[in-house]
């Protein structure tokens, strides 16, 4: 039964049906063959969203998006211009740090590489840079949204693994800043190399004033992370406060938002959260299944009777995890392999808090792998550049993003990494 539950997911995929109608379809039709109540499933559809923690969700994209609108994100790129403008494609470097500050602020891939992109893109192109490197290069950069905290595929992990959501966020710090070094030194040897310009010179009045105009901005990772670690409130609490603190910038400080924006945003944050709630609805579902059919104790036995190396074996999970983000967009992976992979890797005994940052990192490199890549899309609908141009110039970063992925897998220490 198994297999032909697994058989009519992939079936659905193909026939492109939504993740979370295939997800569900396919375990109602196995569960009924099976004999089981349906009641089953409207119990566990309850229950998998019945968490206090997943209150953060609406609430990170809700202030992420109203930060995107605003002007927040041209701030944050010209105090990161001023900071690293001067080197040779320095440009380059900008889109990367500043992909860092605002990952810092949404939680969001695609709305890091919307803010920064609309922000750069101009520039970019009036400077003489490559579109299609720096299209890809932003994409990339985008990638770091869903690793820094606040990050909202982590909430999802803690919810599905029962961990502690701050702990997760501790510890996403150093890997996200990690993907960030080695986009900045690819995109570094590539400015020498296509021999692009030097930028804005180095000036401390300059680095005041934008600090100054940004500081706003760069508050809000302090706001949200500094009272979730001092203890003073809940991340599902940080979330409700960086909403209201979004509000007060964008329409006080800033005055960048009207409220008939406001109202759209609220809309298009309301149907966001709806995709990813019927998401993880659905999953619990299919989650309840195979544990009730001891599915991912057999998959973990059989991969275990493969090797009995646990760097052969992770290397393999590696593997899984980057395929799968191939074909299925990131929250939705998440949901899929966590309760599948997660026995498997307590085996080899690692540590759930370190297995989160592995599959998170590791399913933000699918947001630049087509054809499910929603950066790239993104970075597309951007520059107006066709999106076969920007995926052949992807190809250095995502080399150096997998790179860092086995970075956290075989050397936590090196990142920091504190169970």
């Amino acid at each position: 039964m198994t297999l032909v539950l697994f058989g009519l997911f992939f079936l659905f995929m193909l026939l492109g049906v939504p993740i979370a109608f295939a997800i569900g379809a396919s375990s109602l039709y196995a569960l009924y063959q099976s004999g089981v109540p349906l009641m089953v499933v409207t119990q566990q559809m309850f229950q998998g969203i019945n968490s206090f923690a997943l209150v953060a969700i609406p609430m990170f994209i809700l202030a992420g998006d109203l930060m995107a609108q605003g002007k927040v994100s041209e701030r944050l790129v010209s105090f990161a211009d001023s900071l690293v403008g001067f080197m040779r494609g320095g440009l380059s470097v900008v889109s990367v740090m500043a992909g860092m500050f605002f990952a810092a602020i949404s939680g969001s891939g695609a709305a890091t590489t919307a803010a920064v992109g609309s922000s750069l893109v101009p520039e970019l192109k009036r400077k003489g840079y490559d579109p299609a490197s720096a299209a890809s290069l932003i994409a990339a950069s985008g990638t770091i949204g869903v690793v820094i905290p606040p990050s909202v595929p982590m909430i999802i992990y803690a919810v599905i693994a029962q961990q502690s959501v701050s702990s997760l966020f501790l510890n996403g710090f150093l890997p996200g800043l990690a993907m960030g070094i080695a986009l900045m030194a690819i995109a570094i040897t590539q400015a020498y190399k296509r021999k692009y310009p030097k930028g804005t010179p180095l000036s401390l009045d300059t680095i005041w004033r934008t600090l100054k105009a940004a500081s706003w901005g760069l508050m809000t990772p302090v706001i949200i992370l500094g009272g979730i670690f001092s203890g003073i409130f809940t991340p599902s609490e940080a979330a409700v406060v960086a909403v209201n603190y979004a509000l007060l910038v964008s329409l006080f400080v800033y005055r960048d938002l009207t409220l008939p924006q406001v109202y759209k945003l609220l809309i298009r944050s309301a149907m966001t959260t709806a995709v990813i709630m019927l998401v993880i609805a659905m999953s619990a579902v299919l989650s309840w299944t195979l544990s009730s059919w001891q599915v991912p104790g057999a998959i973990a036995q059989a991969v275990l009777s493969l090797s009995t190396n646990p760097y052969v074996i992770m290397l393999l999970v590696v593997a899984v995890i980057l395929l799968t983000g191939v074909f299925i967009e990131t929250a939705s992976a998440l949901i899929i392999l966590t309760p599948v992979l997660l026995p498997l890797v307590l085996q080899l005994g690692i540590d759930p808090i370190h297995f989160g940052l592995i599959i998170v990192v590791g399913l933000s490199v699918g947001m630049i792998t087509p054809p499910v890549a929603i950066n790239l899309y993104v970075a597309s609908s951007v520059t107006q550049l066709p999106l076969e141009r920007i995926t052949r110039a992807i190809i250095p970063y995502l080399l150096g993003l997998i790179g860092v992925l086995l970075l956290v897998v075989y050397v936590p220490i090196l990142l920091g990494w504190s169970g």
